[in-house]
């Protein structure tokens, strides 16, 4: 299973980075404009499986081409590259879930630019913008296929997929872990899920994708945690400013926990 999984999975990482870094240049210039119409774009592209996406709006705010909303908007829509995992083994929770988390990072994008300008937080100062090579089918084979995927995601997808199936798995075979966790307030497997998401990693979303296809935690919980966490696309945004990258683990944090508390109340 484990291995069927991967295979889909990286088929799909190959094509939609493809497409993405071929008509990354046309992307770059829809995200320039308002703040809303950047949150707007931004958030549809977090629903793009792949991390290639958080990447692009990390690597335009950086330079001073969007905002922080449009930063923070793509990181509450993104679940990375776990949203090819979530597509094959949960298809209809995983579309679900892109089309809910689109119109929250919109929501939460543009409140926090507000919030931002109110309480008149600075943020970090830009880069100069520096050139990239132009795309060709070499490069991406070599660069991005060889190196990026095959070598740097598909190891860390077998660990993700494999390690936490195999425990569940056995650990279901001793322990009844609908009963276990169903003992837990669902306030509770909440907060855990929102700051489970604070880890710069999507793999441990694994763990609530894998509980939710076994019926052990809701749908709210998985919902929670793909908004909470921003996977490894924030990466890029630390090693430029670390104090950034704190205001938008704060702020989706937070966020997340206050749709999870407000689904608690509406059902």
């Amino acid at each position: 299973m484990t291995l069927r999984i991967i295979a889909m999975v990286t088929a799909l990482l190959i094509a939609i980075e493809y497409i993405e870094l071929k008509y990354k240049d046309g992307i770059s210039r829809l995200l320039l404009g308002r703040p809303l119409r950047q949150c707007v774009i931004a958030s549809l592209l977090g629903a793009i499986p792949g991390c290639l996406d958080a990447f692009l709006v990390v690597s335009l705010y950086i330079h001073g081409m969007v905002g922080f909303g449009a930063l923070t908007a793509v990181m509450l829509s993104t679940a990375g590259d776990e949203a090819f995992i979530m597509l094959t083994m949960a298809p209809k929770a995983a579309l679900a879930i892109f089309a809910i988390n689109t119109v929250l990072g919109i929501i939460g994008g543009y409140l926090s630019n507000k919030i931002f300008e109110r309480l008149r937080i600075d943020t970090s100062q830009i880069c100069e913008i520096t050139t990239h090579d132009e795309f060709s089918n070499a490069h991406f084979l070599k660069e991005h296929v060889y190196r990026h995927i095959l070598r740097g995601h598909v190891p860390k997808l077998f660990f993700w997929i494999f390690i936490p199936l195999a425990a569940i798995n056995l650990t279901m075979k001793y322990f009844d872990l609908t009963s276990l966790l169903s003992g837990f307030p669902l306030l509770l497997m909440i907060i855990i899920a929102a700051l489970v998401g604070i880890i710069p990693e999507s793999g441990p979303h694994m763990i609530f994708l894998i509980l939710y296809t076994k019926g052990i935690v809701p749908f709210s919980v998985l919902l929670v945690s793909t908004l909470s966490q921003d996977g490894h696309g924030l990466l890029p945004l630390l090693s430029h400013s670390w104090k950034d990258t704190v205001y938008v683990q704060i702020f989706t944090t937070i966020f997340s926990l206050f749709i999870g508390i407000l689904m608690i109340l509406t059902t």
